[in-house]
């Protein structure tokens, strides 16, 4: 049995709560017996997953996006796009080669690449051989 103490509207009540089961309460005002339905108000959950507050990303100008070099006349250097193993060349020095031609086959990363021009012209140089290891950014081939 709880007592409790309210004071209502300037007027003081000695409250002792008798029995509670589910919603129903059997309690004792100043000496005077009631049955009281209690109702529960629903309270919004408190969360305990922190929330995370930060600025939204701003975007500069030219970011994400990839940069090629300009492709005019004259010669054209093919670059290794990633690093790997030489495993297939697919053309000769002299030999006319067309715009995104398969020009070397590279193993990068346990998979079989294929490397494609972006010119068309005429094979000038081949600067790797098979099994040759190459790094991101090494010439490849020469095409004029």
């Amino acid at each position: 049995m709880k007592n409790y103490s309210f004071i209502i509207n300037g007027h003081k009540y000695e409250v002792q709560v008798k029995n509670f089961d589910d919603n129903l309460a059997e309690v004792e005002v100043n000496g005077t017996g009631y049955k009281v339905e209690v109702q529960s108000l629903v309270a919004k959950p408190v969360t305990k997953t922190p929330t995370l507050v930060r600025k939204p990303v701003e975007i500069k100008p030219g970011e994400g996006t990839i940069q090629k070099a300009p492709v005019s006349g004259g010669t054209y250097t093919l670059k290794s796009p990633l690093p790997g193993n030489i495993f297939k060349i697919l053309v000769n020095v002299g030999q006319t080669v067309y715009k995104d031609q398969t020009v070397i086959v590279m193993e990068a990363m346990k998979m079989e690449n294929n490397i494609q021009i972006e010119k068309g012209g005429v094979v000038k140089e081949i600067k790797v051989n098979i099994g040759d290891s190459v790094l991101q950014n090494d010439t490849l081939m020469v095409i004029e």
